[in-house]
């Protein structure tokens, strides 16, 4: 029984250990400077900016205002304004765009809204469609960048999405921004200096009008860009990452409306696990994809939360096994997985969260951790599986 005890302790730790080696690989390779920005191709085509908006009224106009510098002739921004019951649409004229208004109470969500701006633009197609949120900032020559490299690559280019903190903010989100970093930026800048692929992140998405004109979008899934990136992936079109290409939007100041963020996308990545990136997993090995296996190993590393949550659990079953048995196996794996986990969290806190934390605050990102135990004991009782709209702070 012993044996079997430690046998299945061990099998336990060595699967927590293959997301925590991952995270400590791109950790360190995200852990050089990001350096100037590369030439992004010789040419620029036409570019329609695709904006799906659902009651973002308030907000939307500052969207368009950070896009329309970034415009050549020809280019236009198209915004979806999906089942609203506000004057976003109204919103989206004043500021000089054009909105085009969808009603249907049963296919909700932002995959059928970004299907519907799709074929609003197959009339005039252009060569590269770029999604962004009606809650986000384009930086400075994104557009043009995200562009060239779509059209230079032929495959879906991925704009770095950072999260800014609202004033105010405590001590919880500033953990909550350091873990975005860890996932938006030190993640996929390691894959990239691999080569490798990264996920979709949902804004700040480029895309050649003949991938995404055949793209199957119209969904309610809770996390569709991380459904697209895949699909793509398996089609031979697995999405490039353009670090140089800035796209940055706010964390809700309310309380409800940062868990409604939480928990939309950690249910919605935890879901992906398990009925997606697993079985992509398998393909990819059977059918010899690379790139297919790296972008479903990045989508089973858990939630940075979530993560810490299961080694620290695991590793405390092995010590006090260990202590009752003396079985050192279990041990030993704990003791590697607490500090592979721990290294790549230093390191991405030393080279890119000093800015959000002190050294003091990060100590207390154990508390940010059990507070969200309730969200993950939420994922199996009542599970958000439908995609629901943040509730924004002036509502």
């Amino acid at each position: 029984m012993t044996f079997l005890l430690a046998t299945l302790i061990s099998l336990m730790l060595a699967v927590v250990l293959i997301p925590v080696l991952l995270l400590l690989l791109q950790t360190l390779l995200a852990a050089a400077p990001l350096g100037t920005a590369p030439a992004a191709g010789a040419r620029r085509p036409r570019v329609a900016i695709l904006v799906p908006a659902h009651n973002e009224e308030a907000g939307v106009g500052a969207t368009i205002a950070s896009v329309q510098p970034q415009l050549l002739e020809g280019d236009r921004i198209l915004v979806v304004a999906d089942n609203c019951s506000d004057d976003t649409a109204g919103a989206v004229r004043r500021a000089g765009a054009e909105a085009r208004e969808r009603f249907d109470t049963e296919r909700r969500g932002k995959g059928y809204a970004l299907d519907f701006g799709v074929r609003c633009l197959e009339a005039d197609a252009p060569e590269v469609v770029i999604i962004v949120d009606a809650d986000c900032i384009v930086g400075p020559g994104a557009i043009d960048r995200l562009a060239r490299e779509a059209v230079a690559s032929g495959r879906p280019v991925q704009a770095l999405y950072l999260m800014d903190m609202p004033a105010g903010g405590g001590l919880m989100k500033k953990i909550a921004q350091f873990a975005w970093v860890v996932k938006n930026l030190v993640r996929p800048l390691g894959y990239h200096r691999l080569g490798l692929p990264c996920q979709l992140m949902g804004t700040g998405m480029a895309f050649t009008w003949p991938v995404i004109s055949q793209a199957a979008l119209a969904s309610g899934h809770i996390v569709e860009d991380m459904k697209l990136g895949m699909d793509l992936a398996m089609a031979g079109k697995p999405p490039l990452f353009s670090p140089h290409a800035l796209v940055t939007s706010s964390f809700a100041a309310s309380a409800e409306g940062a868990d409604s963020q939480r928990t939309r996308w950690e249910h919605g990545h935890m879901s992906m696990i398990a009925s997606e990136a697993l079985p992509l997993l398998l393909r990819g090995l059977l059918r010899g994809r690379p790139m297919v296996v790296a972008l479903a190993l990045d989508m089973c590393v858990p939630p940075l939360a979530l993560l810490a949550l299961i080694a620290m659990a695991l590793s405390g079953v092995a010590l006090v096994f260990s202590l009752f048995t003396g079985a050192g196996l279990p041990l030993l794996l704990a003791l590697v997985t607490m500090a592979g986990f721990g290294a790549a969290v230093l390191l991405a806190w030393a080279r890119h969260g000093r800015g959000i934390l002190s050294a003091g605050d990060l100590l207390m990102a154990v508390f940010y951790i059990f507070k969200k135990i309730p969200l993950y004991f939420r994922f199996f009782i009542n599970r958000q599986v439908e995609w629901v709209r943040s509730k924004r702070d002036s509502e």
